[in-house]
Order: C-alpha cells, then sequence, then structure tokens
C-alpha cells in the first residue's frame, strides 16, 4: 500500500486521524483518498490502545536477543549486505534501514546517525517489536499481515508519537514461500516519496531470489555429494569427460582399474590416460550410447578385457557437452549373471512334499531328473506348478550354485525369438549381446510354454542339446556352453509333431524325462498341505499372525474343482487372509465362485468332478439359500419347488433358513 500522490497531505490526514481517535469515525476531506488497509488497522487498534499516549515497546534483554540472534544467522548474513547496499543509496537522507523476524523484532540497523537516532529515541532497535499490537499501524506490521510492501507516511500511523516518521517495509520470504522476515526503511515524514517504496520492493526481491538461490545451491551441492558417494562405493569403473577431451570424473573403481590416481588424471587430456577403442570413437562422432559392449583396452601397456556402457551428457544442447562411461573389469556373462547367482530360491523337493500318489510319483520322476544331466520336460495344465517344480530340481542338482534363469517363450515375439535366445555378434558399431544359453552356462535355462517357440528357434535348440555349442547370429565361431535345458508345456505336444508344429527330434530328446504333473482336481487330498504351505510361507513374508482354515473351509476346497490349479489356490488363499479379521478363514472370506462350485467356463469347458443328484440338490438349495437370504418363499419360487417339498429336503440335508440370514448378516459386515 502506498499514499495517494506525492507530496503526501498531512495536513489533512492529520484532521482525518484527529476525528476517528476523538469520534471513532472516519471523514475524509474531497479530494483526499485513505488507505482502506490503514483504516482497518486503526479500527483494530482502537480496541486496545490509546494513540494519544506514546507507547510502550516490548523489547528483548540482551541475553534473549543474543539467542535469536544466532537462531537467524542465515538470514542476517544473507540480508547484511542488501542492507549496505540501500545504505550506499540513500546515504544522507535521515533514514534508517532495519531487518526483522516473522514477528517483526528487529534484528539489524544500519543508516544514517540522524536516521538511527529517530529510532533510538523512541526505544525501537534491536530486540524491539514493531507489531501492530504494540505499536498500532506502522508498515512493518502491515507488510506482515498484508504480505505485500507497504509504506505509512506520518499520521497515518496510529500513536501520534510517530506522525514524524515515514515507514516503508516489504515481507522476506524463503524459498518455499513462508515469510521469514521483513526489510524496512524509517525516515521522516516530510521527506516521504514513492521512490523509497519501489527500493525496498526491489531489494527485497533480490534477496528473496538469492535465499532460494543459495537454497538451490544447497541442494545441489547435497545431490553432488550422494552422487559422489555413490561413484566411490560401485565396483565399477566410472570415467568422464567434457566436450574437450579433459577428463573430469575418475572415481576410485577406475583408479583401482587401470593403477592411476585421480589428481594426476583429472584435467588431463583422455587419449592421455585412455586411449578410445575405435568402437568407441564411432559412438562419440555419432553421439549415440553403448550398452554392455564388448571391449579390449590398452593401458600402461597391458590389454584389459572389460565390458563397457558409454553414456552422452547432455544438458538441453543439440551435442553432447561431454561422456561417461561405465567399465567392468570382468566379462559380460559373469556380470550378468552374478546377480542371478546369489539369492535364489531356496526352494527344494521338501517344500512340494504331497500324499496323493499321482503327485508322489512325480516327484519321484523330479528327483531322478535332479540326478540326472538330460533335458527335462514338464508337462500340465496351466497353474500346476511346472515352474516351482523345475526350481525344485535346478536346486537339488549339482547346479544348484550356478543361475537359473527362466524364459517364457510365448512372451517373444516370433520376429525377434532368434536374437533374443542367440545373441549377436557386434557388427561395425552394433554392440554384441549374449545369448540366454551363455547367460545360463553352467546352470539351468527353463522354457516356459515352450510349444510357443518358432520352428527355427526349435532347431537351434536341438542343435544346442545335442552339441553342446551355441552360435550367435553373425558369429563365426560356436561357443561352448553347459546348460540344462528344462521345459514345460501345457500343450498337446503329440498332436503338434503330427501337424508338423513341434520337431519331432526335439520332442524325443525330451522324452528322457517326460514328467506329468496332475491337475489339483486329480489330487484333492494334496489340498490341506498346500494351503498350509502357502499360508506359512505368507505369514513368514507378510505378518505374525497366524492363520487357520475352517473345517467347512477345507470341505469347500475339497468340493471346488480348482480350474486353475495351484495358482488358483494360492490366489483364493490370499484374498481370504486379508477378508480375515481374526486369523481364522471362513466360508465366508472365500470368493462367492469358490464357495458356490461355480467355474468360469471357456468355449472348450474345463473338465469338472462328477457330482451325485443328491449334492447337486443341495448345492442348488443352498445357492437359493444366499440368493434370497433363508427367504423359504422365495427360494421354493427360484427353484421352482412347493415350500413343503423345500422344507423336506433341506431336513434331509440339515440345512436351516437361520444359517442363511445369519451368513447374509456377517457377510454385509466383512464387506462393510
Amino acid at each position: 500500500m502506498q499514499p495517494v500522490g506525492y507530496p503526501v497531505q498531512q495536513a489533512a490526514l492529520r484532521q482525518v486521524w484527529q476525528t476517528f481517535v476523538t469520534k471513532n469515525e472516519v471523514h475524509a476531506p474531497p479530494g483526499l483518498l485513505l488507505d482502506p488497509a490503514v483504516i482497518e488497522s486503526w479500527q483494530r487498534c482502537a480496541a486496545r490502545l490509546d494513540a494519544q499516549i506514546a507507547p510502550r515497546p516490548t523489547r528483548l534483554r540482551d541475553q534473549s536477543l543474543s539467542v535469536l540472534l544466532r537462531s537467524q544467522e542465515n538470514l542476517i548474513s544473507v540480508a547484511l549486505p542488501y542492507l549496505e547496499d540501500i545504505y550506499q543509496f540513500i546515504e544522507g537522507s535521515d533514514c534508517a534501514i532495519l531487518l526483522t523476524d516473522k514477528t517483526a523484532c528487529v534484528l539489524s540497523i544500519l543508516g544514517d546517525v540522524s536516521g538511527m537516532g529517530l529510532v533510538d529515541e523512541l526505544n525501537l532497535g534491536p530486540g524491539a517489536y514493531w507489531s501492530e499490537s504494540y505499536l498500532g499501524t506502522n508498515a512493518l506490521a502491515l507488510t506482515l499481515r498484508l504480505t505485500m510492501p507497504v509504506q505509512v507516511v506520518g499520521p497515518e500511523h496510529y500513536f501520534h508519537s510517530l506522525h514524524h516518521l515515514t515507514t516503508t517495509a516489504a515481507t522476506i520470504h524463503e524459498a518455499r514461500g513462508r515469510v521469514i522476515g521483513t526489510l524496512s526503511i524509517v525516515g521522516p515524514a516530510e521527506t516521504a516519496t514513492s521512490h523509497t517504496l519501489a527500493l525496498i520492493s526491489g531489494v527485497t526481491r533480490a534477496l528473496n531470489n538469492q535465499l532460494q538461490a543459495n537454497l538451490y545451491l544447497e541442494e545441489a551441492n547435497l545431490r553432488l555429494t550422494e552422487v559422489n558417494t555413490v561413484l566411490e562405493l560401485i565396483d565399477e569403473a566410472v570415467i568422464a569427460w567434457d566436450s574437450d577431451d579433459r577428463v573430469t570424473l575418475f572415481n576410485s573403481a577406475a583408479c583401482r582399474m587401470f593403477g592411476l590416481s585421480a589428481p594426476t588424471v583429472l584435467g588431463q587430456p583422455l587419449s592421455f590416460v585412455l586411449p578410445l577403442p575405435v568402437l568407441w570413437q564411432e559412438a562419440v562422432r555419432s553421439h549415440r550410447s553403448l550398452a554392455n559392449a564388448e571391449t579390449t583396452l590398452s593401458v600402461n601397456g597391458r590389454s584389459l578385457n572389460t565390458m563397457a556402457s558409454l553414456h552422452p551428457i547432455a544438458e538441453g544442447s543439440a551435442s553432447p557437452v561431454g561422456y561417461m562411461a561405465i567399465l567392468t573389469p570382468s566379462d559380460q556373462k559373469d556380470q550378468l549373471v552374478s546377480a542371478r547367482r546369489h539369492n535364489q530360491p531356496t526352494l527344494t523337493f521338501d517344500d512340494l512334499s504331497a500324499e496323493s500318489p499321482t503327485m508322489l510319483r512325480v516327484l519321484r520322476q523330479a528327483r531322478a531328473a535332479a540326478r540326472g544331466t538330460a533335458a527335462v520336460l514338464l508337462r500340465g495344465e496351466g497353474g500346476v506348478g511346472k515352474h516351482h517344480l523345475a526350481r525344485a530340481i535346478h536346486n537339488t542338482s549339482d547346479r544348484a550354485n550356478r543361475p537359473f534363469i527362466a524364459i517364457n517363450c510365448r512372451a517373444i515375439p516370433h520376429s525377434l525369438m532368434a536374437q533374443e535366445f542367440l545373441g549377436f555378434e557386434k557388427v561395425r558399431a552394433r554392440d554384441s549381446r549374449l545369448s540366454k544359453f551363455e547367460l545360463a552356462d553352467g546352470g539351468t535355462l527353463f522354457l516356459g510354454q515352450v510349444e510357443s517357440l518358432s520352428l527355427e528357434m526349435q532347431a537351434a535348440l536341438l542343435q544346442i542339446i545335442e552339441t553342446g555349442t551355441v552360435m550367435r547370429i553373425g558369429g563365426t565361431k560356436p561357443i561352448p556352453v553347459d546348460v540344462r535345458i528344462i521345459a514345460a508345456s501345457s500343450a498337446d505336444l503329440e498332436r503338434a509333431v503330427a501337424e508338423e508344429n513341434f520337431l519331432g527330434q526335439l520332442y524325443y530328446r525330451f522324452n528322457i524325462f517326460n514328467i506329468k504333473i496332475p491337475p489339483l482336481r486329480d489330487r484333492l487330498e494334496d489340498v490341506p498341505r498346500l494351503a498350509k504351505r502357502f499360508l506359512d510361507r505368507l505369514d513368514g513374508q507378510e505378518s505374525a499372525t497366524d492363520y487357520y482354515i475352517d473345517e467347512d473351509v477345507m470341505s469347500i476346497l475339497y468340493r471346488y474343482p480348482w480350474p486353475g490349479n495351484v495358482r488358483e489356490l494360492e490366489n483364493v488363499l490370499e484374498r481370504a487372509r486379508y477378508h480375515s479379521h481374526d486369523g481364522i478363514i471362513r466360508p465366508l472370506d472365500l470368493p462367492e465362485m469358490v464357495r458356490s462350485g461355480r467355474v468360469m467356463v471357456a468355449t472348450s469347458p474345463q473338465p469338472q468332478p462328477i457330482i451325485s443328484i443328491a449334492e447337486a440338490e443341495r448345492k442348488a438349495i443352498i445357492r437359493a439359500g444366499w440368493a434370497c437370504q433363508g427367504h423359504i418363499g422365495e427360494m421354493a419360487q427360484c427353484l421352482n419347488i412347493s415350500r413343503t417339498t423345500l422344507w423336506r429336503k433341506m431336513k434331509r440335508f440339515n440345512i436351516s433358513a437361520d444359517d442363511f440370514r445369519k451368513e447374509q448378516v456377517g457377510f454385509s459386515q466383512s464387506t462393510a
């Protein structure tokens, strides 16, 4: 806020002020526009302050002021140069420059002797509060209230003892917008000018920008420190150079790899430190990246075989401002599979224990396969646990400490299948890529849905199994690989062979260990053991609560045909855990589809167990009871039988209408 027009009509303002303090009325003479913010401030002050009596400002004691100044050191250190800049411009104008905190407490003062005398004679120097509750209407208090630059001239001040002053102030904001203080100029009323308001506004804006820049610089330094710490901790060698080919980064791993020290390398031409291979030179000229490229470097007369990734450093410009290279002193294969050799799931045959004769036979066959070296074929419907059994075979074999790489063949497009499986040799500036068989060298390669392999890839797989070598695309030399192939399929491979969609020779290769896993509906005796094992695993991973399965739930699990097999059972139990509130899984915690035994059927129906007519009647009555909430009339109407017949059948099956009402209440509560 600023007075309307200069010079300020102080005599007219004084008359308005006099009328207000004597009659509590505001009357502006013609031609004089009053600042509404000033009038509102007067009205707030009139309720508790006497404008005719000199104010008694509150001032901190020396010890308290010292504590405050220490807490505001950052603001004071940044703001003092701006106070000095203001003083340089207004020196000789009998003014004082004040810096306050967000409560309008003076932190620092600078100015002419006469200007500082105006402040000192009112006892309003460092430690004094200029807030409205102590000093009435003034620019420092108003700017904190309005968060905008304010100038209050002469009689606009509420207290008569301040009418000889002009106060001009603006708020200081930290980077996130919060007000942390004010910057103000206090001077004689007769020299009031709009330039003072413009000056304080501009300087405060510059101070706010400086505080924001300081925060950004502090955060940037923190991020830089974090990045440098990470670069020093990683095992890969990291080298960076600018557009003038001067080395700008050489981390500890790079120093160890090349036998150099960072101080002797930084700032040196890259060619003196590390002659670039041809592949790198082409990438730099074309401003492109390299990823996991096999590279041989010559440093200090010795050769280093490394895996290298090269990345341009760009800052929004068309051309990179530099490059960064990440080097690993081991070959690509060891680097890419090292992560796979650790933290392998420890799934064994003990975790797949069963009670059904058919599954016990499968486990005996799998144990035999774990002792062998030939390819393994696991067959069965989706979700029966082929991947788990493959893991158990691998973890029980002598390859347990080597990589286990699982691939879903159906997820790879046929056009990319060859290069994804076989890899390719580098051609000109194109990176090389290892084959999946090299990545799994010494371990196991699991091929899920193997029937989805193209005929070309089937032929390549057959050759790899027979010869123990792989030829990359574009390569000229076969690469020896020692890898165990475990394939899985839910298709009719015999029919695929007959229709020439699957190579017969490859199928016969898998016939040494051709293991068929039965669907869960054919081995329902395993359901309790599978359910307990899965719940125990979830309890150990996610919570300390032990979950138990109600007997009625177990009966339902026995009756359900499980078209999704073991995977569906696990999903149902996981869902039931989240719906159970006391650690006991009850029927209402199961999906309605499982409770009712309803199965989603595709165009080719899933086989379902044969049930008796009596069991079918019982299920129909139970479904009607759930749907009608136990109302006998509605149930009979839905079943198209009489009430008497319904009562008789319910009595025979030991079904009560009250059970459905209770279950419905429980169901509504659980879903609520």
